[in-house]
């Protein structure tokens, strides 16, 4: 997998001394593991994976899940210094994933989750962790001059959001993200039925969401050979009904309607541009507060601060990744700062 990176982490914060909080550990800043400390504090937001991981009983030896495991409960500890976390770098480091170079959010936490799936020895345990994130869809293609359609089954494990100018909140990303495009001119595609080219209409319906639904802003444009930072604003919402966002159109027959509400669980932070930036994260825990975690540093915030990295008028500060957890029917406005 191609990996894009940073040339320099701006990582020195003037912080007091023991800012944190009880019961939640900060992560030491090596070398350049911002990203990863960031990935880490989502996961250890994320108690479902945590009850996974700690209910296993290990027999792998220098795995990626193992060292996982390790940190995670860590983490859970009621420590006064930050949690040891070198072994679980130093064992993404042997399996190519480089703590000395600024890495890409969203690229490292698919590499985490697929090798998990790859080292796991628990097969049945790992494929239960990849659908803790699994989205799947109906790939749709339909023919606009005939009836013919083929459909085909995919999945993602991280839903792309396309940011445009005009795109001035998550809603809006989604809703691009299943609108069916259509193929024309010299993008038209073979059709079996006609026997020749044809305009079509391409995308992506929903047939199921996942516990825990993962969507990156997609803030770095390549153009040229050379790499930007969008920093148009874009809202979210700490609560989301994807059924009340998407059109039925962009829904599969399959699609299961009460899986559809979620309440907002963490936030990746990139803060500066493409070429200097620096990762921190806004973790929502049991005590259904939201947290600060920049690095070693983790403290308690408000909704409002989380809602200063909609992004917009050149704010460093931005969201990147957004986590949202499913929640059961009656209980969303239990997860609502109001």
């Amino acid at each position: 997998m191609a990996r894009r990176m940073f040339s320099k982490c701006c990582c020195s914060w003037s912080l007091p001394i023991g800012s944190r909080s009880e019961g939640l550990s900060g992560l030491m800043n090596y070398g350049l593991s911002c990203c990863v400390n960031a990935l880490l504090q989502s996961f250890s937001a994320t108690w479902e994976l945590v009850d996974l991981l700690e209910g296993w009983n290990p027999v792998d030896k220098e795995s990626v899940p193992l060292y996982l495991r390790k940190v995670l409960l860590a983490m859970q500890s009621d420590q006064s210094q930050p949690a040891p976390h070198q072994d679980f770098l130093r064992c993404l480091d042997r399996n190519y994933i480089c703590i000395h170079v600024q890495q890409d959010a969203d690229e490292v936490f698919l590499s985490i989750l697929n090798l998990i799936q790859q080292q796991m020895s628990d097969k049945a345990l790992a494929q239960e962790i990849h659908s803790l994130y699994k989205v799947t869809m109906e790939t749709y293609l339909q023919c606009l001059e005939c009836t013919y359609i083929e459909t085909g089954t995919s999945f993602l494990l991280s839903l792309p959001m396309h940011i445009r100018e005009s795109h001035d909140s998550l809603e809006d990303c989604v809703r691009f993200f299943f609108k069916l495009q259509e193929l024309r001119d010299g993008d038209k595609c073979y059709c079996e039925k006609c026997g020749e080219k044809k305009p079509f209409k391409q995308g992506f319906k929903l047939i199921s969401l996942p516990p825990v639904l993962c969507l990156h802003l997609k803030r770095f444009r390549n153009s040229h050979g050379y790499t930007r930072k969008l920093h148009y604003k874009v809202t979210f919402p700490e609560t989301l009904n994807i059924s009340e966002i998407l059109t039925a159109e962009a829904l599969s027959e399959r699609y299961v309607q009460s899986d559809s509400q979620y309440s907002l669980c963490a936030v990746i932070v990139h803060s500066g541009d493409a070429m200097f930036g620096h990762y921190t994260a806004y973790v929502r825990h049991k005590d259904r507060s939201w947290y600060y975690a920049n690095d070693s540093y983790v403290w308690q915030v408000s909704w409002k601060e989380v809602q200063n990295t909609y992004g917009g008028s050149q704010r460093e500060d931005t969201a990147y990744m957004l986590l949202y957890r499913r929640t059961p029917e009656g209980k969303q406005q239990e997860w609502s700062s109001g």
